[in-house]
C-alpha cells in the first residue's frame, strides 16, 4: 500500500524531524534544526507528512513563508523546503507525492508561486521551471541559477518578478544557497550537463 499523504499529527513532530534528519546525512542535524527554528517562529504555512500502513513517518515536505521583492510591493510567497523521504523509503516515489501534494496545498492557500533549491533535473521532470525564467532572481548568487526553481500558481500574475527575500531564520542557520566547496562542485556539473546533487531545498 502507498503511504497516507497528509497534515501531521502534533505527536508526530519529533518523528518528522527525524526524518528530515536521517535523509539529509550529514547535514541532517542542520536540516532539521532549521526547520525546527521555523516552526518555533511561526513561519511554516503547511507542513504534510508520508505515514507507512504501519503509521511510520516515512516523509515529509515543509512550506514557509517568503517575499518576492516586486516593483510594487513585497509578494508574500511560499518557499519549499525541505523535502524528505527516509534513507530506506527513497526511490519509490514518496518525494514525488509529497511534492505534488506541497504544490496542490500551496495552491490551495493561495500564494502566487512556490520556489526552492534543489536539484533541476529532479524538479524539472515534475513540473518545476527555472525561477529566471520567470523573471524571479534567487536571494543570494550563491544559488546556482538553475537550481533556483519555482512554479506558477493560480493567482500568479505576470507583473510578479523581482528578487525573492528569505525570512531570517534561513541566514542566521546560513542556509541560504551553497557554500564552497560544495558550491564549486555544484556549478561544475551543471557546466558539464550533468545533474546538480544540491540539497533537495535551503
Amino acid at each position: 500500500m502507498s503511504p497516507e499523504i497528509r497534515a501531521p499529527r502534533p505527536d508526530e513532530s519529533e518523528a518528522a524531524l527525524r526524518v528530515v534528519a536521517d535523509a539529509f546525512g550529514a547535514e541532517g542535524a542542520a536540516v532539521a534544526g532549521l526547520w525546527r527554528d521555523v516552526v518555533s517562529r511561526g513561519l511554516d504555512r503547511a507542513q504534510l507528512v508520508a505515514v507507512a500502513p504501519d503509521g511510520a513517518v516515512v516523509g515529509h515536505v515543509g512550506l514557509s513563508h517568503g517575499w518576492l521583492d516586486t516593483r510594487p510591493r513585497l509578494l508574500d510567497l511560499l518557499v519549499l523546503s525541505p523535502l524528505s523521504v527516509a534513507p530506506a523509503h527513497q526511490a519509490g516515489g514518496i518525494g514525488t507525492t509529497l511534492l505534488r501534494a506541497a504544490v496542490a496545498e500551496a495552491d490551495r492557500l493561495g500564494a502566487p508561486l512556490v520556489v526552492l533549491e534543489g536539484d533541476p533535473g529532479y524538479y524539472g521532470r515534475r513540473g518545476w521551471v527555472p525561477a529566471a525564467d520567470l523573471d524571479i532572481e534567487a536571494p543570494t548568487h550563491r544559488v546556482p541559477g538553475p537550481a533556483f526553481q519555482a512554479v506558477p500558481l493560480a493567482t500568479y500574475e505576470s507583473w510578479m518578478r523581482g528578487r525573492v527575500v528569505y525570512r531570517e531564520v534561513w541566514w542566521e542557520h546560513d542556509s541560504a544557497g551553497l557554500r564552497d566547496p560544495l558550491l564549486a562542485q555544484v556549478e561544475a556539473a551543471l557546466e558539464r550537463g550533468r545533474p546538480a546533487e544540491t540539497p533537495a531545498a535551503p
